[in-house]
């Protein structure tokens, strides 16, 4: 008896994962990533329902026993709903799909019925009881709402045109703009007025700049009866409802969804309107914490008898009085940040989802005792996310030993140009400057202030007025230059701002030639941000300020870190106003680099990124890290990582690719610090171009975009643009781009899909590309060649293997076109020649990659070895990756260079496993030279 107690004790301990002490706070590991966590009533007991980053539904009990769960379609569900619409006492699940389906699942994880609103992502749903029984409301991006009966058909289908009063605004850039008033659906849920269920519907057009609107519903009624602006500026990322002062109407909670400034929960009570606002930005100084991208989520909890309003925002949690009035009772300060937060009505406990950094677990909390406290302060989740930090501890051990070969030559130099150089990591920073070699670490500064100066004459009004309202420009050119040029003292070189998009005029030209002749041949950067705009004012501005600058930075060690959004590197720089960079003749000055918030195409910028670095317009290229790339849907800006392994991850594979300037926002440099480790001993090659050889021998060179393909990529925070003609006639090569299209599915004749493997627009920062990178470059042959262009041709500053090899295929990003352009080809119709030449080109590769979520990158670091890197793609979604590798030349040895174990192939087929959040250097010694 005692022997079967304990064999059930450990099995309980492996269930729940009881860090310490701790009593109230209980931790099931689901081994998935978990995005979204509710929780469903069977006969009168809760049960807890997750939500998966690929899609999956999880149903657990409170014991911790997975129970079943269901992958659905395999991609993103935006929110689910648990409710008994067959009055069997059995909550059924229902799942907004990015697919554009409606998922309904029983009791026992059965699919009941899906419904098809059309293509584009579903984002809300809920169930509304009316006098016929129980119906369900579910919308999403196509501007529809759909009101359901229980078997999933369609009982009214309302347009948000019917009734929306929110509108488009702003001047016109060059971009469109949605017409008339139309709204998205952001949530659906139901509300008590007086005692009567109300239907509440948030709805909104941009991702990026309004609050949206509120409106209200009478239930059986397929038509707002009220409307009601929500009042301030960001945008809504969560709403809960709940009745504090128990008077018979709900009030609504809604948090923001994006930088910490204009961080709020907004509370809005349905019986008069009153608003009331949470200002989290008033609460946090800025500093440690407080910078990120981060999502306010309010419940009501008791303690005893007093109620409180409890607010999760990243790692920090705020208990608040219930009238929202004064100051915060009380601040808990965590070490992570967690993707959602419920509370189970039924036992009054919390669910959090996975956290953000890379977890796995449904932490279960229980608020009656005050013991909690201290367990949240030190909450340490097991399962992927301890796994991922012990495999990066044991990395760094393996690291230590490290000892270069004698064969591997020393790759391209690398510049940390933004590092926090603070207590954890200094000496090793000073060591490494001390060395003078790669890695350099550059002095950076953010500067508040810039320089005002007299731009009377500059010649373009729409710029010489243009300012960035971050910045205060109050600063003489003296004073600028006071600012800046003492950053050099004691180092290599230095890095700021330059200028931005909306202002990259903040510091003037002559001002920008003395700070560069001020560090006399030492390295200078100067960082202009968001240079997205192609308007003719921003092409006079570029021809008269930044290719100016650009003339005087050549040969002097200076360069402008062009940190552009969207499609540029694969659209904008093909129009004519950057023919100076794409011409090469300005390659050591423009660095080409991305930041890359809700763009959701991020295998296609490292495409664009690369073909402008190997096609010579450019002699190097660089990589960003920031807390808000792990958002491509600004509505939901979960993005406040504590631990930046999906940066460390995603710079592992830029600059395996050959990024020399890495731009990184710090957070938590002692983890990050391996990354210098690794650049310093060898083990991350920063190659040359010429030493790459897993790029595939097709690529897509862009001819002047098309202007729907231009707008499409580069229009991405409206939510509104969606028509249904408009996209049957508009067919894309590179298609679903704008803020239409959050994590949805991209379309079979799509470059992501046949090219890269991407199934969907979500965070591809370490694409797949089995078959060998394909670039987008400029075109090099035929009627679209610029042959005057300084840069020389693609293949002539390849790997020797791409000689007489390559394979051009033109496009505009709608078209394909002949290379004297007399025939031009649908995407839908043609892409097929595309597949099949990437197919076969790979053949050509020493290898290429046959399965697994991986990114790599191959390169040649001696005649005969080759270094294969080999990363774990899932970016926040990190896990152990098995990929299987094809060998396409005879090996003589295989070795893992950081644990020094051989490795063994099977008739030309390498098995190897990439550990949780980490990445595997593999040296491949070959029979014969590879030329």
């Amino acid at each position: 008896m005692k022997k079967l107690l304990l064999i059930s004790l450990l099995l309980l301990g492996n269930v729940f994962s009881i860090m310490g002490k701790e009593k109230n706070i209980r931790s099931i590991d689901t081994d998935y990533t978990i995005t979204l966590v509710r929780n469903a009533i069977v006969k009168n007991e809760s049960f807890i329902v997750g939500n998966t980053f690929e899609g999956r539904i999880l149903f657990y009990n409170y014991q911790g026993k997975k129970l079943w769960d269901n992958t659905l379609s395999g991609f993103a569900n935006h929110d689910i709903w648990c409710e008994d619409i067959t009055n069997d006492g059995k909550d059924e699940i229902f799942a907004a799909n990015a697919d554009g389906f409606l998922y309904c699942l029983d009791a026992k994880g059965k699919l009941l019925w899906k419904f098809k609103s059309g293509e584009t992502p579903l984002i809300g749903v809920t169930v509304m009881t009316g006098k016929q029984g129980k119906y369900i409301v579910t919308g999403g991006m196509d501007m529809n709402v759909y009101f359901l009966d229980t078997k999933g058909n369609i009982l009214q289908t309302l347009n948000s045109k019917e009734y929306s009063i929110t509108k488009a605004w702003g001047k016109k850039n060059g971009k469109r703009y949605p017409k008339g008033k139309a709204h998205t659906t952001n949530f659906l849920r139901k509300a008590t007025i007086e005692g009567k269920e109300v239907l509440v519907m948030h709805g909104t057009n941009n991702q990026n700049a309004t609050s949206g609107a509120i409106y209200l519903f009478n239930v059986d009624e397929y038509k707002p009866y009220k409307s009601i602006k929500v009042s301030g500026k960001s945008v809504i990322g969560d709403l809960k409802i709940f009745d504090v002062d128990k008077d018979g109407t709900q009030e609504l909670y809604m948090g923001s969804s994006g930088m910490i400034q204009e961080a709020r929960v907004e509370k809005l009570d349905l019986k008069d309107e009153t608003n009331y606002t949470f200002k989290i930005s008033k609460q946090i100084k800025r500093g440690k914490t407080g910078f990120g991208y981060r999502v306010p989520q309010t419940v009501l909890i008791k303690e005893g008898k007093t109620e409180k309003l409890l607010t999760i925002f990243g790692e920090r949690i705020f208990l608040l009085p219930t009238d929202m009035q004064g100051n915060t009772s009380e601040v808990l300060i965590s070490k992570y940040s967690y993707n959602d937060l419920w509370k189970d009505e039924s036992n009054e406990k919390l669910l959090l989802a996975s956290a953000q950094s890379g977890g796995s677990c449904i932490h279960i909390i229980n608020t009656a005792s005050k013991n909690w406290r201290e367990e949240y302060i030190q909450l340490s989740p097991k399962g992927k996310l301890e796994r991922m930090l012990n495999n990066t501890a044991d990395f760094r051990k393996n690291l230590q030993k490290f000892n270069a070969s004698k064969w591997d030559g020393k790759g391209q130099d690398v510049y940390f140009m933004t590092e926090k150089i603070n207590e954890q990591n200094e000496a090793l920073v000073k060591r490494l400057n001390k060395k003078n070699e790669s890695p350099y670490f550059l002095n950076s500064i953010h500067m508040p202030k810039v320089e005002n100066w007299d731009r009377s004459t500059f010649g373009n009004e729409a710029y010489a007025n243009r300012f960035d309202r971050r910045k205060k420009y109050t600063l003489s050119q003296q004073q600028m230059v006071d600012l800046v040029t003492p950053l050099y003292d004691g180092y290599s070189g230095i890095s700021y701002w330059g200028g931005h998009g909306n202002d990259p005029m903040m510091i003037s030209l002559e001002t920008e030639k003395k700070i560069i002749d001020a560090g006399k041949g030492k390295k200078v950067v100067m960082i202009f941000p968001e240079l997205e705009h192609y308007t003719t004012d921003f092409d006079y501005t570029l021809k008269n300020f930044l290719y100016p600058l650009a003339d005087y930075a050549n040969g002097k060690n200076a360069n402008l870190y062009i940190r552009t959004k969207h499609t540029f590197w694969q659209a904008i720089i093909y129009l004519d106003m950057w023919n100076g960079l794409l011409s090469g003749e300005y390659a050591d000055v423009f660095v080409p680099s991305m930041e890359e918030t809700t763009d959701k195409m991020m295998d296609l910028s490292v495409a664009g990124k690369m073909g402008i670095w190997t096609s010579g317009a450019t002699n190097s290229w660089g990589a960003r890290g920031a807390r808000d790339n792990a958002s491509y849907f600004r509505l939901r800006q979960h993005s406040h990582q504590m631990v930046p392994n999906h940066f460390l991850r995603m710079l592992v594979y830029s600059m395996a690719s050959g990024a020399q300037y890495i731009n990184n926002f710090p957070v938590n440099q002692e983890y990050m610090s391996v990354l210098y480790e690794m650049v310093e001993k060898g083990v991350l090659y920063i190659p040359k171009r010429d030493q790459i050889v897993s790029i595939n021998p097709v690529h897509l060179s862009m001819t002047t975009p098309d202007k729907v393909y231009l707008d499409q990529g580069n229009n991405c925070k409206w939510t509104t643009f969606y028509d249904k003609e408009f996209e049957a006639e508009n067919a894309l090569v590179f298609s679903r781009m704008n803020g239409t299209w959050p994590a949805a599915p991209v379309k079979e004749y799509d470059f992501s899909a046949y090219a890269s493997g991407s199934k969907e627009r979500r965070l591809e920062f370490v694409p797949r590309y089995h078959q060998g990178l394909v670039m987008i470059t400029p075109p090099q042959k035929g009627k679209f060649a610029d042959k005057e262009a300084k840069r020389g041709a693609l293949e002539d500053l390849l790997h020797p293997i791409y000689k007489g090899n390559m394979t051009e295929f033109i496009t505009d990003g709608k078209y394909y076109y002949s290379s004297d352009g007399t025939q031009k080809y649908a995407p839908q119709e043609y892409y097929t020649e595309v597949q099949n030449a990437i197919e076969k080109a790979s053949d050509k590769l020493p290898v290429k990659i046959k399965s697994g979520e991986v990114g790599w990158v191959a390169v040649q670091t001696s005649p005969k070895h080759i270094r294969l890197t080999i990363i774990d793609n899932g970016y926040i979604n990190p896990d152990d990756r098995l990929a299987e590798i094809l060998l396409q030349v005879e090996v003589e040895e295989i070795k893992d260079i950081v644990t020094n174990e051989t490795l063994k192939a099977a008739n030309g087929k390498l098995k190897l496993t990439v550990p949780c959040g980490l990445f595997r250097f593999i040296d491949i010694q070959l029979k014969e030279e590879l030329k």
